[in-house]
């Protein structure tokens, strides 16, 4: 398919997503806030509802599945081996990672095969990662966006005896990591990676994250539609020169959510659709009744203006969304003693510790407790070395936070 060709069968398809996410933001978003009492436990904690989780990963999946594209997702949401293993059986084939000590936990515990998208720029970055991947026989690739990170990968899959896939990563919008598809530096980077020893040209790789800026249905389809053609159109470059290109790969909720996935993707990487949250939200992608993940706090202290809840940024993050794309305030509260309460409350502010709740001439009584919906749920889990799974009939199992301080 040309990239002409494949821009009009986006743009079809694209108006068929925006009909749905319009369909679905005119929903209303307060209905599903509310949820059976909390488990009693030391506050704050992080609350996952399993049959949310769950009906989010088996969506998704079924959404690639149907597109034939494989899926990637990335673990930096969870940071959880026994999520990430649920993500296997329900069909990807293997994950994304952030930083190399991430990636070591999952291919520690078995997963067959990693996506590092983060730019090494030193070797000596994968000296604990590659013998691990070694060991285990884990298909490892990873991403360049310079002439400096693909000589570091070389460099690292010598002094290691290993074959490094490497992505050429493409800025498609975000301003982040990448080279921007029309460069013609783009062109030479991916036949430097596939000369060197030790590595593959494995593809190219692109992270639409200012689709976390979107302001309507339409717009967020056309970063889809944008990024599919420019990963297209530099394939076909590369292609008229002799470059083989296996793999084109896309990662981000909104995208691969809120807008249909495009025919000449094949592989998609998203996160943040397992737990989803208030920005998730706010797009329109997800309906409250979707959020998986809630920290639940205690009421510890009311003043003329605000209740105060023993969960600040040190719980929550003083991340208001994706890329600091985010909404007003810092998440959603509701009453979390299954008491019939149906207050609705914003989380306004944050200091280390505490967290300000305006109460509008209705606070909380003291000892209280609530579930407070973030903003960014992947930036909340990162925050505790556990997470309190909560199953279907209300028991409830503590699992660790596997990778969490994972940031070198």
């Amino acid at each position: 398919m040309t990239t002409s060709e494949v821009t009009v069968a986006a743009a079809t398809a694209a108006g068929n997503a925006t009909a749905e996410i319009t369909n679905r933001a005119t929903e209303t978003k307060t209905d599903g806030f509310w949820r059976p009492a909390a488990a009693e436990r030391p506050t704050p904690y992080i609350e996952v509802d399993e049959d949310r989780l769950v009906r989010n990963m088996r969506a998704m999946q079924q959404r690639a599945t149907a597109a034939g594209v494989l899926m990637f997702p990335h673990v930096k949401t969870h940071k959880s081996v026994h999520i990430a293993r649920q993500q296997l059986a329900l069909g990807a084939r293997g994950i994304t990672a952030s930083k190399p000590s991430e990636a070591l936990i999952f291919a520690e515990a078995g997963i067959p095969s990693i996506i590092l998208a983060y730019p090494i720029v030193k070797a000596q970055s994968l000296d604990r990662l590659l013998p691990a991947v070694n060991a285990r026989g884990t298909e490892l690739r990873t991403i360049a966006a310079s002439s400096v990170g693909v000589d570091a990968l070389a460099d690292a899959a010598k002094r290691h005896g290993v074959e490094i896939g490497v992505f050429l990563k493409v800025d498609v919008g975000l301003g982040r990591v990448g080279v921007k598809p029309n460069d013609p530096a783009a062109l030479e980077l991916c036949a430097r990676i596939a000369a060197a020893n030790g590595l593959r040209f494995a593809g190219l790789l692109s992270h639409a994250g200012h689709s976390y800026a979107a302001a309507s249905p339409q717009s967020l389809a056309k970063v889809a539609l944008d990024e599919a053609a420019d990963l297209a159109g530099l394939a076909g470059r590369l292609r008229e020169r002799g470059i083989a290109v296996e793999c084109l790969s896309v990662g981000a909720t909104p995208t691969c959510l809120g807008a249909p996935l495009p025919n000449e993707v094949d592989c998609i990487r998203p996160g943040n659709y397992v737990f989803l949250d208030g920005t998730a939200l706010r797009l329109g992608i997800c309906t409250a009744d979707d959020l998986a993940l809630s920290v639940v706090a205690r009421v510890v202290a009311s003043n003329d203006t605000h209740f105060i809840i023993d969960a600040g940024s040190k719980s929550m993050s003083s991340d208001r969304g994706a890329h600091g794309m985010g909404g007003a305030g810092f998440g959603t509260v509701v009453s979390a003693e299954g008491d019939g309460e149906t207050g609705m409350w914003t989380l306004e502010r944050l200091s280390e510790e505490h967290g300000f709740v305006p109460f509008s001439g209705r606070p909380l009584p003291l000892g209280s407790r609530v579930r407070v919906f973030p903003n960014h749920s992947c930036a909340s889990i990162a925050n505790f070395d556990h997470f309190t799974l909560r199953h279907a009939n209300d028991e409830a199992t503590v699992l660790p936070v596997d990778a969490r301080s994972c940031q070198t």
